[in-house]
């Protein structure tokens, strides 16, 4: 096997022009930026000095990844075989250097008084490090090694209260499916080299569609990716320590779920060339991401806890985004990931508010719509789709799978235009509209100008169409609590069908949480 295939020099693929060397150039400086100040926060340096140097590194990232993306607007994208800065990876390394920038200084002040703060800020900052580095790369051994990086930093943060049981055993239920979903991409690296006699991700995606059908051995590698995305994004039963990580400091939850979870997503968005082509690893991203998605969407509607609602619901939108993965949906999964990781972000970094605003909506009367409210509410939010979809010109010709996405907006706008007493007819309608047409607008733009589509269809469809024909379903039974099916359905739900549970005492059987 050539090894100069597999690890070429920089130098052998030269950017094609100074704007292009520009662009790569910046888009490695976000991730060097911060792994530079990581490294300059030791044991002896002071709290203070560790934050004014966290700062900078995160404002010249930021700087970075701005000029990164007006580069690649501006001059197109540009690949070496370990560096390359394309839009959707531009506008990710932007969102992520931003988040990244809010929570360094949030930290900074939410951490006032804490003995170990330059021990939170270092590893604050090689955790950003490594997830730019994700963004950035274009070479799948440097991806993989960057993604486990950036999970082994994150473990120490969610380690910062290690003397809290239930952090401990949060955080050691990570680090067994970090473990795991690390072995997977390993293997598929492995098996992908053997195969391609390349690992530049480019070059990996033009393999591929030079293909009739792609070797057993390359769907088993991608099969194991798929697998890793799963394991990395904590879908269903390998969910529970997204659950649980709430004993860590508050931006740290932010910093997981705006930023970490998503890179599954991400890395799953780099090799679509390659997922387009496996069936196997469709079904698994389709049939994991649906299951997930229905199932955590049940389990958050049962919740009190504001933080743990919002844990659910990173379950389920991380489900909702590799079902759109598996569907060959990139441009909408993109946009999920942008958006989710833009709320996220501010749900958890306005925690308090948003736990206040839940208690005053509980004290409100929320009369529950009548079955014939909801019919009617449904198929006035199918209308409203149409229209936007039509619009926008995304409805006509559309392929099945994005045919479901339009149903299943039109199902997430029923309970908005049905009304609970918060909106008025008139601006819920008004409201709800605006949300359509927003959404197929950023689809449109999105599939034009981020992820041109490359018109694949999955035979795959049907599968989220009735997993979301089910949850609507089951959550119309649960919302009359009086009745008998939904007292049954509750507890079951209430404890995330215990699928956790079950999964832990195997996983501590073989290895025990630490002690200390």
């Amino acid at each position: 096997m050539d090894l100069t295939a597999l690890f070429p020099l920089p130098a052998l693929a030269p950017a094609t022009s100074q704007a292009a060397a520009a662009a790569l150039a910046a888009a490695a400086l976000a991730p060097i930026a911060m792994g530079l100040a990581a490294l300059a926060c030791g044991h002896h340096r002071p709290a203070a000095s560790c934050w004014a140097l966290l700062r900078a590194a995160s404002t010249l990232a930021l700087a970075a990844a701005a000029t990164t993306l007006a580069l690649v607007i501006g001059t197109g994208p540009a690949r070496q075989p370990w560096l390359r800065a394309d839009l959707p990876g531009a506008l990710v390394l932007l969102l992520v250097a931003f988040i990244g920038w809010v929570i360094v200084r949030y930290s900074a002040t939410a951490l006032q008084g804490e003995p170990r703060q330059p021990h939170y800020a270092r590893w604050l900052g090689a955790t950003v490090a490594g997830a730019t580095t994700v963004l950035v790369t274009n070479h799948l051994a440097l991806l993989a090694l960057a993604w486990w990086f950036t999970s082994f930093s994150l473990h120490r943060l969610l380690r910062f209260y290690a003397e809290r049981p239930a952090a401990r055993i949060a955080a050691h239920k990570k680090f067994l499916m970090a473990r795991a979903a690390d072995t997977c991409l390993a293997l598929a690296c492995v098996l992908l080299a053997v195969q391609a006699g390349t690992l530049q991700i480019d070059a990996l995606g033009a393999w591929a569609g030079q293909q009739a059908r792609l070797p057993a051995a390359v769907q088993a590698a991608l099969l194991l990716v798929a697998l890793a995305a799963a394991l990395k994004c904590a879908q269903l039963p390998f969910h529970g320590w997204l659950i649980q990580v709430m004993e860590a400091p508050t931006p740290v939850s932010a910093l997981l779920h705006a930023g970490v979870v998503n890179l599954g997503g991400f890395v799953l968005l780099r090799l679509a060339p390659l997922v387009e082509h496996s069936l196997p690893a469709q079904a698994l991203l389709v049939c994991a991401g649906t299951a997930s998605a229905v199932l955590a969407a049940l389990v958050m509607t049962t919740r009190i806890s504001v933080k743990v609602a919002l844990a659910w619901s990173t379950c389920a939108q991380m489900g909702f985004m590799l079902l759109q993965c598996g569907l060959g949906l990139w441009e909408m999964a993109l946009l999920h990931l942008v958006a989710h990781s833009l709320y996220k972000a501010h749900a958890f970094l306005t925690a308090g508010e948003t736990v206040q605003q839940a208690r005053i909506a509980r004290l409100l009367p929320r009369p529950t719509p009548a079955p014939a409210s909801l019919v009617l509410a449904t198929a006035g939010g199918l209308a409203l789709v149409v229209l936007a979809a039509t619009a926008w010109g995304v409805l006509p010709h559309a392929q099945p799978a994005l045919l479901v996405m339009a149903g299943i907006v039109a199902f997430a706008l029923a309970p908005l235009l049905a009304g609970d007493g918060a909106f008025a007819p008139l601006r819920a309608w008004a409201l709800a509209m605006g949300v359509a047409a927003l959404y197929f607008g950023l689809h449109a733009a999105s599939a034009r100008w981020l992820v041109p589509g490359t018109g694949f269809s999955s035979t795959l469809w049907w599968i989220p169409a009735l997993g979301f024909l089910g949850l609507a379903g089951v959550q119309a039974a649960l919302a009359q609590p009086r009745q008998a099916l939904a007292r049954r359905l509750h507890p079951g739900f209430y404890g995330g069908l215990f699928l956790d549970e079950a999964l832990a005492r195997l996983l501590f059987r073989l290895s025990p949480p630490p002690s200390h």
